[in-house]
C-alpha cells in the first residue's frame, strides 16, 4: 500500500484561471471543462492538481516515469473523483479532496 498526501493554497491558482496555456499543460480537458463553470474555478484547479500531486507522490516510489501531467482526475455521475493514467482508469487508487476557501488537500491511496 502506498499513500501521498498535497496541500495547495487557492490564491495561487487564481492567476491560472485565465492562462489558457497553463491550463491545457497542466490538465487534462476534462478537468478543465469540470473546473471553470464552477464558482471558484481555482478552488477546483487547484483540488485536482493536489489530488495529481497525491497520486504521484503514492506512485513514484514504484514508478520513476510518472509525471503530474500523466494524471487526470475525473469524476462520477456521482461525484467520486476517479484517477486515470494516461487515459486509462486506475481502480487501485482511491482519491478523497477537500477544500475551504483558502486552502485544498488529497490524499491518494494505492493498494
Amino acid at each position: 500500500m502506498y499513500i501521498g498526501v498535497d496541500i495547495e493554497e487557492v490564491k495561487r491558482f487564481e492567476k491560472y484561471v485565465k492562462d489558457k496555456i497553463y491550463l491545457e499543460r497542466v490538465f487534462a480537458d476534462e478537468e478543465i471543462s469540470y473546473c471553470m463553470p464552477k464558482k471558484r474555478p481555482a478552488q477546483h484547479l487547484a483540488a485536482r492538481f493536489a489530488a495529481k500531486e497525491a497520486v504521484w507522490k503514492a506512485l513514484s516510489a514504484k514508478n520513476k516515469n510518472l509525471v503530474v501531467t500523466d494524471i487526470s482526475i475525473k469524476n462520477t455521475q456521482s461525484g467520486k473523483p476517479e484517477v486515470y493514467i494516461k487515459n486509462k482508469r486506475y481502480k487501485k487508487i482511491d482519491v478523497s479532496l477537500s477544500h475551504t476557501d483558502k486552502y485544498v488537500v488529497a490524499a491518494a491511496v494505492v493498494f
